[in-house]
């Protein structure tokens, strides 16, 4: 079952980083964070109202809020590391947020067999090299790095914060809900000062009207997000965190294979060679 899920959350957040990307090539990406998210709400609040989740609330929500407030800052600081460059730099580092929960599963008593402690290896190599790093010696500003790895660390982070938000099903969606609410008033408030600083909360020419036709994508990308962290939730709570964060965390081999067969972007042969690493990884993984 961890496997399981495990791989339907990289899949899940593999296409919402596609859809992401896609999104943000047209619209301001701090508008695409928050209208997805406030989707999400909207949708949470009706199911956390038809499945009695809100008789859950427990301090345990604090994870909720924690990930909450983690997430959009750790977006804010990727978006900024990739506009500062090289991707090929940027992509690969910002997948090591995987580090964090396999740390707490390792600290928590995880204790993987020798077969899954090689996929976990292999897993990691994979993902970092599906990123397409560049391997002649780019420019990177440190400043580009020292983000990048700010942003790694709080995608870790919400993983691991995640987790423990909720022991229930129900008490699952609660969670999220209030993961999602957070991420709104968070992001909302960095859209409020990036306007007053001069920033675009509207996309140039389309204006609101771009925005409402773009609602069914945005939607997408928010519910598959929100999707995501529910199977990644389950997954950590059903077998070992340390397999279940490595499994998760090949979605940019799931964002590189959507770029290849949707826009016909032709893979690197270290893109092609990481993504083969991963398959590799995920098999020992799921038979250790």
């Amino acid at each position: 079952m961890t496997a399981l899920f495990a791989l339907a959350t990289a899949l899940l957040w593999g296409l919402a980083d596609f859809g992401g990307g896609l999104l943000t090539r047209r619209i301001p990406a701090l508008t695409v964070v928050v209208a997805s998210q406030v989707i999400a709400v909207v949708v949470l609040g009706a199911v956390v109202l038809a499945t009695g989740g809100w008789t859950e609330v427990g301090p345990q929500l604090w994870y909720a809020v924690g990930a909450g407030v983690v997430g959009p800052v750790a977006m804010l600081c990727f978006y900024k590391a990739l506009a500062l460059g090289p991707m090929g730099v940027v992509s690969p580092l910002g997948s090591l947020g995987v580090v964090v929960p396999v740390s707490v599963g390792l600290l928590i008593g995880d204790r993987p067999g020798l077969l899954q402690f090689a996929g976990i290896g292999v897993a990691i190599a994979g993902v970092v090299l599906a990123g397409g790093p560049e391997l002649r010696g780019a420019p990177v500003q440190r400043q580009a790095v020292l983000l990048t790895l700010v942003a790694a660390f709080g995608f870790g982070s919400v993983m691991a914060l995640i987790a423990e938000a909720s022991s229930t099903l129900t008490g699952l969606f609660l969670a999220l809900f209030v993961q999602r609410v957070t991420n709104v008033v968070v992001g909302g408030g960095a859209l409020y000062v990036s306007v007053k600083r001069g920033g675009r909360a509207l996309p140039e020419g389309g204006g609101a009207k771009a925005v409402l036709a773009a609602l069914p994508a945005l939607a997408f990308v928010g519910l598959a997000d929100v999707a995501a962290n529910g199977t990644y939730s389950i997954a950590a709570q059903n077998g070992p965190v340390t397999v279940a964060a490595v499994l998760a965390n090949l979605y940019p081999v799931v964002t590189a294979l959507a770029a290849r067969g949707v826009l016909k972007e032709r893979l690197r042969a270290v893109q092609a060679a990481g993504a083969g690493l991963a398959l590799v990884g995920t098999v020992l993984l799921a038979t250790g």
